[in-house]
């Protein structure tokens, strides 16, 4: 299947990734769900290697192959437990430890299928409001918040949620607080609906010396 996107997420699975996906209502692991709201449509995830659109000159197969690889080499982190907290105008889960490394790697070791923002992104990235060294890495990565600027998080809302609904966060999340360990990637793909879903798995460290 053509996909208009990709995208490595961590997609939590067990009782974290079923909490999480009947929170929003849309579970990417199996393609199923009603959510409708712009989270849900992400599915229940950490972003590692934001959304892009795959470069002129390069295929789907070699992306799978070299995400495959490039896992491969690096080592599971661990995560510590989860919180609910919020986050700016969001609420989302929240790791003890920020996997910046491992993100940093991922970005950086599969941008070559990456392909540049249009000017129509670019300017919807900065009407947020973005610093002078988030812009930079939009324009050299395609999205502002890589490298320094990354924070891990699992998105649980949209914008200004309702009130209560930390405190109901913390009742449904804190059975599965953890501590967790990262020891797996997954590649995704977006439709033309704009729901992600699980294209494969990606072990960390299956090779022998991953660092």
């Amino acid at each position: 299947m053509d996909w208009a996107r990709y995208a490595i997420y961590w997609l939590p699975d067990g009782p974290l990734g079923r909490a999480g996906a009947e929170w929003l209502g849309w579970d990417a692991r199996t393609g199923r769900g009603e959510g409708q709201h712009s989270p849900a449509r992400y599915g229940f995830h950490a972003t590692i290697k934001p959304p892009f659109r795959l470069a002129a000159g390069t295929e789907a197969d070699g992306l799978v192959q070299a995400a495959r690889d490039l896992a491969a080499r690096l080592a599971p982190v661990a995560l510590g437990h989860l919180r609910p907290a919020r986050l700016g105008r969001f609420l989302a889960l929240t790791p003890e430890h920020n996997p910046a490394g491992l993100a940093a790697a991922m970005v950086e070791g599969l941008d070559a299928f990456r392909a540049p923002p249009g000017a129509e992104d670019l300017a919807r990235r900065r009407a947020s409001g973005l610093s002078p060294a988030q812009d930079a890495l939009l324009q050299r990565w395609g999205y502002p918040y890589v490298m320094e600027e990354f924070r891990m998080h699992l998105t649980l809302t949209g914008p200004d949620p309702a009130e209560g609904r930390l405190a109901e966060a913390e009742a449904v999340f804190g059975p599965h607080a953890g501590p967790h360990t990262l020891s797996a990637l997954s590649l995704v793909g977006q439709n033309d609906q704009g729901r992600f879903h699980l294209i494969e798995d990606l072990p960390l460290g299956a090779h022998s010396g991953a660092a």
